[in-house]
Order: structure tokens, then sequence, then C-alpha cells
């Protein structure tokens, strides 16, 4: 499809995309050198389409391996996209299996996919019996584990606070503080999923979180232990992170004044 049939000169706008992936076959969101990566994959596609470079900005950055039930990125293209049906229909032809834009909303020229983020949450999905279908889409964990006692320590996660332990050493962010409004297991039978909602995440949090949550389900952290754990803001003192196949970004929240169409 030609971009003359979804595209007429008008001001610049900003754009939201609002997608899904399965991390599976990616280096993580972010652009890597000599690696795939979701952001390159989608800046190459928008800028064949669109007859012109394309660099979108995403609302937070993925892991190798890990996957998006929904993540968003803007991007600013200098004509009006009249036909946003046919602009997707046109990119998702050209997007692998693997990658889906769902939306293409119009914002305002200040917003941004990522400093505009209100809140975010995550699933990590645990196989508590072997399971073929979903061998590489959750984590494998088939020892016991207290279901209760778990969750009894995830509910001690939601407060404001300082989460040093569970995050990644030398990275750039200026505060390790985040607001924890949400942290609790479900148990599916076959699958254990863990649900976790807060304003911001540090780099590798989630998957420290639910190992640390497996070490007390394992009887080796007591649920003082795990207190003490997260107030000694060391990342020794947690435990060992989770593989990234079962983690999921999930939801993206913003201020609805930031969209120029109606939701």
């Amino acid at each position: 499809m030609l971009l003359d049939t979804f595209a007429t000169k008008k001001s610049p706008l900003r754009y939201f995309l609002k997608l899904s992936y399965n991390g599976s076959s990616f280096h993580g969101w972010q652009i890597q050198p000599n690696a795939p990566s979701v952001q390159e994959f989608l800046n190459d596609k928008l800028s064949l389409i669109l007859r012109s470079e394309i660099n979108v900005v995403g609302a937070g950055r993925t892991d190798t391996g890990v996957h998006a039930k929904v993540m968003y990125a803007h991007f600013d293209w200098p004509e009006a996209l009249t036909d946003r049906s046919a602009f997707l229909n046109s990119l998702n032809k050209m997007l692998s299996p693997a990658v889906y834009v769902q939306e293409c909303l119009a914002v305002k020229d200040d917003a941004h996919a990522r400093f505009d983020a209100s809140n975010r949450a995550y699933e990590y999905w645990v196989n508590r019996e072997r399971n073929p279908f979903q061998h590489f889409l959750a984590a494998n964990i088939f020892y016991p584990l207290d279901f209760d006692l778990m969750n009894e320590a995830a509910n001690t996660l939601c407060y404001q606070g300082d989460f040093s332990s569970f995050s990644k050493s030398k990275t750039q962010t200026k505060t390790n503080i985040c607001e924890i409004r949400k942290a609790y297991w479900e148990d599916h039978g076959a699958q254990w999923v863990f649900h976790i909602e807060a304003d911001r995440f540090l780099r590798n949090m989630v998957r420290a979180i639910v190992g640390s949550l497996v070490e007390v389900g394992k009887g080796r952290m007591s649920i003082p232990e795990f207190k003490n754990m997260i107030e000694s803001k060391n990342r020794s003192n947690a435990g060992e992170s989770v593989p990234a196949q079962g983690l999921y970004l999930t939801k993206v929240d913003y201020p609805p004044e930031i969209f120029l169409d109606e939701r």
C-alpha cells in the first residue's frame, strides 16, 4: 500500500503505537549492537513504509527473552495519518508473527511514551507441571513451594520505598524508589502467575523479586528475613533472578489528557 493512501500534508504530529510481542527471538526491546531487538525491527519497518527514517521511543526496556502483552512506543511524523486503519494493516503485514501493532493513537506533541507512563504491570508465569506447549513461554519450577507463604511475602512489597535489593548494579537510574501498588500470586493449577503493579520498575526488578519469593517458597528465607533483605538495599542478599521467558509486560497506563483520540 502506498504512503499517499493514508497520509496527508499537515502539521507534524506525535503518535503512540500500542503493540505486543513475543520476546523469544529478540535481545530485548532496546537497540543492541549486532543483536536483533524489537525497537530496531519496528524502526526498520516504519521507516520502510513511511519512506523516512523513523526512531520509536518505548515505554521502557524489556530484557532479552522478555515478552510484552502491551507495550507503547511513540514516534513523530510530519504528515497526518488520516487512514490509520490502512496504515496498521500495511505495517502488520510487514512485521513478523512475533510482533503485532494493535493501535496507532494521536497524542499531544509533548506526550512521551516513557516519561508520561503513570503505572506499569507485569506478570510472571511459572509452570508447575511439564507442558510442551508452554515450556519456552514460562519458567519451569517443578519442586515443592509453599504458595501461601509466597503470597504472604508478596504482600509485604506493597509500599513506597527503596528497592535496590532487586536492581541491577551500575544502572543509570537516579533513584531506586518505587511504589509497588499490587503484588500477589494466582494459582491456576498447572501454572502459577505472579502479578505486580507499580509506578516504575528497576532493571531486572521483577525477576529478582520472583527469585526471592521462590526462596521463601522453598523455606530458605523467612518472612522477617525477606523484609530485612529488602531493607538491606543489597542485591547480593536477594534471590537469583528467574529466567526471562516467564516475564510479560501486561499494562502501561497514561493520563487520559495526553490523547487526542477518544478512547
